[in-house]
């Protein structure tokens, strides 16, 4: 199982995500990622990072796979969409995944304060399956877990599907289906979490900027060693 953290990016300036992502390097993690929201969750006066240009940043000085999680359509064109996934692969070749999200209700208000259509459910499905079409050919596409109709479609098309905050018994419900990563903030039993995740059959665990990256450094060694004794 591959481990990841989420950038913390509601912030008005970098500095933040950039040592998160040095620490995740330092710590020998497998890959960050970036939330694209323009505002926190119901938090519109906070700022926001947008994802691109930050992980692009981050991949120039780091070894790691990178990716926002999820990028949304509808907020920018289809086309816009893949060539932005396109461009960050230029600066992580081999190491991109497009991790795409439909959207919901909790995320709606975005769309409206700025002027963005808001889609049906169908035609937001229909723009996922759009920007798999260019995508799936140059790097791993992820879809975000949602409605069963999202993730039949994700288990249609062969698109890796990412969970957030799902249990372990959720998780390996999916992950007996097809490929299935997880996501979500990080439990008191941080040990004892990561080995149901990976027992579940989670591909990867990415955690919320608020994790002990020390402790997934300390789990990855000890998994480690277990396996030449």
């Amino acid at each position: 199982m591959k481990l990841g953290v989420l950038l913390p990016t509601f912030r008005a300036g970098s500095e933040d995500a950039l040592d998160a992502a040095r620490n995740a390097a330092d710590a020998r993690l497998d890959g960050v990622f970036a939330y694209d929201h323009l505002w926190p969750m119901g938090t519109p006066e906070r700022p926001s990072l947008a994802p691109f240009a930050l992980l692009a940043t981050v991949a120039s000085r780091h070894d790691l796979v990178v990716g926002p999680l999820v990028a949304r359509v509808g907020l920018v064109s289809t086309d816009h969409l893949v060539e932005q996934y396109r461009t960050l692969e230029h600066f992580a070749p081999g190491r991109v995944v497009a991790a795409l999200g439909t959207g919901d209700k909790l995320s709606a208000a975005e769309n409206g304060a700025y002027g963005l259509a808001l889609y049906d459910p169908s035609e937001r499905r229909a723009l996922l399956e759009d920007a798999w079409r260019g995508l799936h050919e140059a790097m791993p596409v992820w879809f975000g877990a949602g409605a069963s109709a999202t993730n039949q479609l994700a288990r249609r098309l062969g698109a890796e599907l990412n969970v957030w905050d799902a249990t372990p018994e959720a998780l390996a419900h999916e992950s007996a289906i097809g490929a299935t990563s997880w996501a979500g903030p990080p439990s008191k039993d941080l040990h004892g979490h990561l080995d149901a995740l990976e027992a579940a059959g989670a591909s990867w665990a990415i955690f919320a900027p608020q994790v002990n990256v020390t402790e997934l450094k300390e789990w990855r060694s000890t998994r480690e060693k277990s396996k030449f004794h």
